[in-house]
C-alpha cells in the first residue's frame, strides 16, 4: 500500500511538471507577471513578448545565421518560452550585422522583416546601472586580460569568424588606456548617436542616447568585475529616461 501511496505521489509530481514544460515550451497559460518578471533580451526585430512567444517555432535558423554566436535557445531553467531565441549580453551582445540575417532567416514572423538594418533594431536600452563599479569614472586604465572572458566564450565556438577576430583584436587595443569599450566598440553605424563619454581629464562616464538600440555589446565588453552598464530589454529611450520606467 504504501508502495502504491509513493507511485501515485510520483505519477503527480512527474506529470505536473510535464504539463508545465507544455505549457512554457508553447508560450501558453503564461501569467502577464510571469513575462514581465522573466523579460529576456531577444534578437532583433523581435515582435512583442507575448507575440514572439506565439509566432516563434524555435527552429533555430537565427542561431545558425548568426557570425557572432550572439544569440541562444532557452531551456526550462530560462523561464517560458522554452525553445525561443534570446541572447545574454554577458556572454555575447549582438552586433548589430549590416543585413541583420537573424531577421533575414526567420520563416514565421517573429523576427519582423521591417528590421533591414541597424538603426531600426529596437532591442532595449543601456543604462548605467551600476557607477560605482565603472572603471571610466575612477581613471583606473583597464587591466591586462581584461578581454580573456570574451576570448574563452569565442574559442568555445565550433566556428569563429573573422568577425569575431576583429572584434577581439580591437578590444585587446584598449589595454592599460583610459576605459571608453562602451562608446568605442559600440556596433551601430552612428555610435555618437547612441553613447559618448563625457566628462573632460578623469573621471568620464558613459552617456545613453536617443540612438541606443539595446544591442548588449556594452554589457558583455564592459571590463569591471561585474558590469556597469546594463541593457533593459524591451525598455525604449523615453521608457527608461524620459517616463521612468525601471523595469
Amino acid at each position: 500500500m504504501a508502495e502504491i501511496k509513493k507511485d501515485r505521489r510520483d505519477f503527480i509530481k512527474f506529470s505536473t511538471l510535464g504539463i508545465l514544460g507544455v505549457a512554457l515550451g508553447g508560450g501558453i497559460i503564461i501569467s502577464p507577471y510571469a513575462l514581465e518578471a522573466q523579460m529576456k533580451l531577444r534578437p532583433p526585430g523581435a515582435v512583442s513578448e507575448k507575440e514572439f512567444l506565439a509566432l516563434c517555432i524555435k527552429c533555430g535558423q537565427c542561431l545558425q545565421v548568426c557570425p557572432y554566436h550572439s544569440i541562444k535557445l532557452a531551456d526550462m531553467a530560462k523561464g517560458h518560452g522554452v525553445g525561443t531565441p534570446y541572447i545574454d549580453a554577458l556572454e555575447r551582445g549582438c552586433y548589430a550585422c549590416t543585413a541583420v540575417p537573424c531577421v533575414l532567416a526567420c520563416p514565421s514572423g517573429a523576427l519582423d522583416h521591417s528590421c533591414e538594418k541597424p538603426e531600426d533594431i529596437k532591442m532595449g536600452i543601456a543604462v548605467l546601472e551600476f557607477p560605482n563599479k565603472c572603471i571610466a569614472i575612477t581613471n583606473t586604465p583597464v587591466p591586462k586580460g581584461h578581454s580573456k572572458k570574451i576570448h574563452d566564450f569565442t574559442n568555445s565556438q565550433r566556428n569563429v569568424t573573422q568577425l569575431e577576430k576583429d572584434m577581439l583584436e580591437k578590444l585587446d587595443g584598449f589595454e592599460g588606456k583610459q576605459c571608453t569599450i562602451c562608446a568605442d566598440m559600440c556596433p551601430i553605424p552612428n555610435p555618437l548617436s547612441a553613447i559618448s563619454m563625457i566628462g573632460s581629464g578623469n573621471g568620464k562616464k558613459p552617456e545613453v542616447y536617443e540612438g541606443c538600440i539595446g544591442c548588449g555589446v556594452c554589457e558583455e565588453l564592459c571590463p569591471a568585475n561585474e558590469p556597469a552598464i546594463v541593457v533593459k530589454p524591451r525598455l525604449t529611450y523615453e521608457d527608461y529616461y524620459v517616463k521612468g520606467i525601471k523595469a
